[in-house]
């Protein structure tokens, strides 16, 4: 079986946990529980008869990078850089922090998410998501769990390619 390590990062409280949570376990909690340095997560899926053990890194997140410990992101094969739709704090320096990742883990796949999409109306998150100088790869809510399962899908078919 192949095994690939993928981190989750981006600032705290934009739902990193939840949207593992929701993946690995089809569960959603109210409760805020602040990560304290790194939690691993694992979940085997089946990409075109190929079967993929994706070890789930949910990195603490922080107000700067610099915080993070460098040593998380080593042997990363991929990396989903989270944000919160409801909160533009979490994406106005999208940019540097996707660069700093870029730095830190080279020639992966980087997936960017908006997540908490239950929390605003369609206009307000595409005028958000069309505001961004960048890509955004799904817009999720870890709470209905709309858009999670193919999130990580689509992870697992770039880490086999």
């Amino acid at each position: 079986m192949i095994s690939k390590k993928v981190v989750l990062i981006g600032k705290y409280g934009v739902g990193k946990t939840s949207l593992i949570q929701q993946f690995v376990h089809q569960r959603f909690s109210e409760k805020y529980l602040t990560t304290i340095g790194v939690k691993i997560d694992k979940k085997t899926v089946n990409i075109n008869g190929t079967e993929l053990n994706m070890l789930i890194w949910d990195i603490a997140g922080e107000s700067t990078n610099t915080k993070i410990p460098k040593s998380y992101h080593l042997g990363a094969h991929g990396a989903i850089y989270v944000f919160d739709l409801s909160r533009p704090f979490t994406y106005e320096n999208i940019v540097t922090e996707l660069n700093n990742l870029k730095k830190l883990i080279s020639n992966v796949p980087i997936q960017v998410v908006g997540n908490k999409l239950d929390l605003l109306d369609e206009k307000n998150a595409s005028q958000i998501i069309n505001s961004l100088p960048l890509e955004v790869s799904f817009l999720t809510s870890a709470k209905t769990g709309n858009n999670v399962e193919p999130l990580f899908q689509s992870m697992a078919k770039a880490l086999l390619k």
